[in-house]
């Protein structure tokens, strides 16, 4: 999982740096909550966020709100790290879009638990995302096939968008996902094949 590790103290990033390379995430630093906004909007894939509270030229707070203004942008979980205690700070994190925080100095074993959780939740959102997009696919097949379809009355071949002639199975089997597979109906069975095979038992 990528996770960004906004900071502008260089030792507290090279220690966020370290533990969460251990466990295998892949990181991307951030000097400043600029720094860190930039790094959010060429996000194409679900990530995670240690966003530091205070920071120059935009506060995480600030960083968190202007992320969630991002139309297109990928399933994000982010997470504050601040030394205010005080509710009504955290209250005001929350608010401005972070999903949750945690107080500095933190337990190592504490930030990676938030840390799993964030990684979690942006697996399962994108997991939704992927889910939605299929059924979207599905439907847009069943609107392709609902529509009037010109079929030749005597070979029963179906002309496409591009006006040429296919067989039934062939054409939607390009527009949904189906396979064929080729019985004998009693109907069929008593007018074509029964005559046939009687026909084959009077010559054997």
């Amino acid at each position: 999982m990528k996770i960004i590790v906004a900071d502008d103290v260089r030792m507290n990033r090279s220690l966020l740096l370290a533990l969460l390379e251990a466990e295998g995430h892949q990181i991307v630093e951030a000097r400043n909550g600029a720094e860190a906004l930039a790094e959010i909007k060429k996000m194409k894939e679900p990530f995670v966020g240690l966003i530091d509270w205070e920071m120059p030229e935009l506060e995480g707070p600030e960083v968190c709100r202007q992320a969630r203004l991002l139309a297109d942008a990928p399933p994000m979980f982010l997470l504050l790290v601040t030394v205010r205690d005080r509710k009504e700070d955290i209250v005001a994190g929350l608010k401005a879009g972070a999903n949750d925080y945690i107080i500095k100095p933190y337990h190592k074993e504490e930030l990676l638990a938030r840390v799993k959780i964030g990684v979690q939740m942006v697996e399962l959102q994108q997991s939704l995302l992927d889910r939605v997009q299929e059924l979207s696919d599905a439907l847009a097949r069943v609107k392709t096939l609902s529509g009037l379809l010109p079929i030749c009355g005597y070979c029963k071949k179906i002309r496409n968008d591009r006006d040429y002639w296919q067989q039934v199975e062939e054409y939607i089997g390009k527009h949904a996902d189906v396979k064929f597979s080729h019985s004998i109906c009693p109907e069929c069975f008593e007018v074509h094949l029964r005559p046939q095979l009687e026909e084959m038992k009077r010559q054997g």
